[in-house]
């Protein structure tokens, strides 16, 4: 049975690394639109909608 070549476990582990990447800073832009920070308001009242219920 043959086997894997390195280089294709290496081109793997670059593409699904940068997928992830890719995916982590669209939901942190994502979020940021969605909650944009204002300076005047209470500091409790811009962190409790972070309060998740487990």
């Amino acid at each position: 049975m043959p086997q894997m070549a390195p280089i294709n476990w290496l081109s793997l582990f670059i593409l699904f690394s940068i997928i992830y990447l890719i995916f982590n800073i669209l939901n942190y832009y994502n979020y940021f639109l969605i909650y944009p920070s204002n300076k005047s308001s209470n500091k409790n009242n811009q962190i409790s909608h972070l309060n998740w219920k487990w």
